[in-house]
């Protein structure tokens, strides 16, 4: 076998394997719209398996953290950071979660990661989980601030718009 063939068996195979892996993550994450939590934990980690993606990874920590295991949904984000540092859901998710724990300070660096990340289509949810960390370390400017550039890349996230209100009446008051 020349080396060309090698290599083109390699990645058939490589892409084999993806597509395997693909199909048990969507398994996984039509099991996790369903509330079916257990059997998305069961499907997201056979796709880990057979092909570790930072999706993958991302998606088994969210579902942990419906089931309140923040610590197994933040070691999860951890390990998709280790396979695609260019993922930035899960720099939010991490920051996410470290504000449920209280951990707000904690939270912000990894929030500034996903600002930075350049695989990530949701900056509006980092900007309003800075807001949040922000707020509740009582930098009231500085939260304003990131509920507001949430709302200006999403204009339709209306829970940027009632924090921005809430804030506003506080601040007023």
């Amino acid at each position: 076998m020349s080396t060309t063939q090698i290599v083109c068996f390699s990645d058939s195979l490589k892409q084999l394997k993806r597509r395997k892996a693909m199909k048990y993550f969507h398994e996984g994450y039509r099991a996790q719209l369903q509330r079916d939590y257990y059997k998305a934990i069961e499907k997201y980690q056979e796709s880990i398996e057979v092909y570790p993606t930072a999706e993958a990874h991302t998606f088994l920590g969210w579902t942990y953290s419906f089931l309140g295991e923040l610590e197994n949904a933040i070691e999860e984000c951890q390990r998709a950071i280790e396979v695609d540092p260019d993922f930035g859901n899960s720099y939010n998710d991490i920051g996410a979660y470290l504000i449920a724990k209280g951990k707000y300070q904690e939270a912000v660096p990894y929030l500034q990661q996903a600002l930075k990340a350049k695989r990530y289509r949701a900056y509006h949810f980092a900007h309003f989980n800075l807001g949040r960390a922000k707020e509740y370390q009582g930098d009231i400017i500085n939260a304003l601030r990131h509920y507001k550039q949430a709302l200006e890349l999403e204009p339709r996230y209306l829970i940027a718009y009632k924090a921005i209100e809430h804030l506003k009446k506080f601040t007023l008051n």
